[in-house]
């Protein structure tokens, strides 16, 4: 599977699942015990409005490839057509994209702004 030939969807799709894992992770290390407060948690990371924010937040910092990702996944015809929604999958497929191509270094790094972004801007 190359995926330079993936569609943004399927990158999202990829990126969505990893980038939740990830995250899942992340917050379980919290020592949170209820189930219902680790998904409140997990939520503040995953959520489409996270994501927008994070997106916003490090585009300057993406690399011309990973821009092009960016577009791929936020062009992809999705029903929900909101600003948030279609930003929100651009970030998924630059994940996914990165995960497919073993790029763990650079994922990591990405995902360690984005818990940083998160964390500094709460839920504004």
């Amino acid at each position: 599977m190359d995926p330079k030939l993936l569609s943004g969807g399927d990158l999202a799709f990829i990126g969505d699942a990893y980038y939740e894992l990830v995250i899942r992770e992340y917050v379980i290390k919290k020592d949170i015990t209820s189930l219902y407060k680790l998904h409140e948690e997990c939520v503040k990371y995953v959520s489409r409005s996270a994501q927008y924010k994070i997106i916003v937040a490090i585009m300057d910092g993406l690399t011309s490839e990973e821009e092009d990702i960016f577009r791929r996944g936020r062009n992809y015809n999705y029903k929900d057509k909101t600003m948030e929604y279609i930003y929100a999958s651009g970030f998924e497929a630059i994940i996914g994209y990165l995960y497919l191509l073993n790029r763990m270094d650079r994922l990591k790094e990405i995902i360690d702004l984005s818990i940083k972004v998160i964390e500094e801007k709460g839920n504004e």
